[in-house]
């Protein structure tokens, strides 16, 4: 196969492929190997593969998980990271998984992963396009619902921070956090936040 070949295989893909697609459509492994030899493709985690000619990945550790765990979220800090509601910057990259799901793993970047119930685990889910990859990243309100639930980890000055950011910077919905609340069960919790936040 031609190089030609090789663009169309990966832009069909938006520019990322695993090497087992690749194999699937008829690329033997040395065909493969020969083009990322000649740096036309490169590794970004293992098995996947991104053509050198696109631009730098903007956000490579959302982009590289989700391509390697489509069926996690982003969660926690990760997210509050993402929606810019906290000045905390995560030393790994926080992912929730179904209960039932193996806990994803990697290398680069760093994964703390997060077992969520089927009903929380499913609320909340936003697809963000990244690099044009999508990736699923739970919404604002949904994010600081789940902080407070994990609120032993992540400490409260850290949520406290959120929240008051997230008054300057968001429409408070404040119906749809209490229905998370209420959802990952902390509604009793968040409640005097809320009420405290609605009265600055």
């Amino acid at each position: 196969m031609s190089s030609l070949i090789l663009e169309d295989l990966f832009q069909r893909n938006d520019g990322q492929l695993h090497m087992a697609q690749a194999i699937a459509a008829g690329v033997s492994r040395s065909q493969f190997y020969a083009w990322r030899d000649h740096g036309l493709i490169e590794a970004i985690s293992r098995g996947i593969y991104r053509l050198t000619s696109l631009p730098v990945l903007s956000q490579p550790d959302l982009v590289i998980a989700s391509l390697r765990f489509p069926r996690s979220v982003v969660c926690l800090l990760s997210a509050l990271s993402y929606h810019g509601l906290t000045t905390h910057i995560p030393h790994a990259l926080d992912l929730a998984v179904t209960k039932q799901s193996r806990l994803p793993q990697l290398d680069f970047p760093p994964i703390q992963a997060h077992r969520f119930s089927d009903v929380s685990f499913l609320a909340g889910i936003e697809t963000h396009q990244i690099d044009n990859v999508p990736v699923r990243i739970y919404d604002p309100e949904k994010t600081l619902v789940d902080c407070f639930k994990f609120r032993h980890k992540i400490g409260l000055d850290l949520i406290l921070e959120a929240l008051n950011i997230y008054k300057k910077q968001f429409t408070i919905k404040t119906n749809q956090v209490m229905a998370y609340a209420k959802i990952c069960r902390v509604d009793k919790i968040i409640t005097p936040y809320m009420e405290s936040l609605l009265c600055l």
